[in-house]
């Protein structure tokens, strides 16, 4: 069963990354260290498979610098 957006939205703020907000149901988040992500969908849509391999390539850049 796929995470929600949500699940995926809770993990980057905890990663440190700050939600710029956006348009319509896109979220745009910055870290300080200067990388970029950006989360579309409702909080309560189940994530894309794309959305996790985003997430999970965000969270190792923050971690490896």
């Amino acid at each position: 069963m796929p995470r929600k957006v949500r699940q995926l939205i809770a993990d980057l703020e905890k990663a440190g990354f700050l939600n710029r907000g956006g348009k319509g149901s896109h979220r745009n988040f910055t870290h300080p260290k200067g990388l970029r992500v950006t989360m579309s969908g409702g909080a309560g849509e189940d994530a894309k498979h794309y959305q996790e391999r985003d997430l999970r390539r965000a969270l190792v850049a923050v971690k490896d610098n």
